[in-house]
Order: structure tokens, then C-alpha cells, then sequence
């Protein structure tokens, strides 16, 4: 039996490590600050980065790696503190649409500084990560794809 490890899996799980990490550090600064998730974070940046700040479950399912299911089920705790609402598509009333509201985008905007000031910190830690963010986020794109 093989037990060596190749450099592809040590970077598999270096880079699955890494996000480990990262998840656990934004997730506790959201927490801690704005009192949201990193998940509902995502869910939100991905309201606010679509047209007109509305989106149906299956585009945010895409946008963030959840089912539409998982899509409904984060969404409605958000519903009930009213930062997301919930219209019917124009098109076809079968269609619900998540709508960012205007305390979702003041809370959205909030959250993005915190995010924007932990990954700073973090990054200022690295600086040749730093410096190649740009370059290996290019990359990270197509991980996967």
C-alpha cells in the first residue's frame, strides 16, 4: 500500500486547511460584530451583487455551493429580522425572489468592512500573499471548474 503522499494532495489539503481557518476567523469577526454568519454573509454579498439586489433561490444556489433547499432555509431567519423579503417573480408567480432590503443593504455594507478589516489583518500577516491576492484570486476561480 501507498502511503506517501503526493504534492497535489499535500496542497489539496493545505489549501482545505487554509479555508478551515479563514471560515472559522471570518465567521467569529461577523459574529462577534454584526452577529452573522459567514454563510449569511455570502448569501447577502450575493443579493447585493445581483441586478436590482433580488435573485431567485437557485441563482443564490449557485452563487454561494447550497441547494435552492439550503438557499430557503438560510433565508428565512433573515426574512424574520427583515433584511431579506421575498417577492414573486413577475414572469412566473411560481417564483419566489429574495430581495435585499434596505436594512439588509446597511447591514450587507457593515459586514463587508468587517470582512474588509479581518482580511486585511490577516493578510498583513502574509505579505507575499499580500502582494499576489490579485493574481490568486484569478486562480482560485478556476479551482474546481
Amino acid at each position: 500500500m501507498n502511503t506517501q503522499i503526493s504534492p497535489e494532495q499535500t496542497f489539496g489539503l493545505a489549501f482545505a486547511a487554509a479555508w478551515n481557518r479563514l471560515e472559522r476567523r471570518l465567521d467569529h469577526s461577523l459574529a462577534a460584530i454584526r452577529g452573522i454568519s459567514l454563510a449569511e454573509y455570502r448569501l447577502l454579498r450575493a443579493l447585493g451583487d445581483a441586478p436590482g439586489a433580488q435573485a431567485s433561490r437557485v441563482d443564490l444556489a449557485q452563487a454561494v455551493g447550497l441547494t435552492p433547499s439550503g438557499v430557503t432555509r438560510a433565508l428565512r431567519p433573515m426574512e424574520k429580522l427583515g433584511i431579506v423579503s421575498t417577492v414573486k417573480s413577475k414572469r412566473d408567480a411560481r417564483l419566489a425572489i429574495a430581495a435585499l432590503t434596505p436594512a439588509g443593504r446597511e447591514l450587507l455594507d457593515d459586514a463587508s468592512g468587517v470582512v474588509d478589516d479581518t482580511m486585511k489583518a490577516l493578510l498583513k500577516r502574509a505579505p507575499g500573499l499580500a502582494s499576489r491576492a490579485n493574481a490568486l484570486t484569478g486562480l482560485l476561480d478556476d479551482v474546481g471548474r
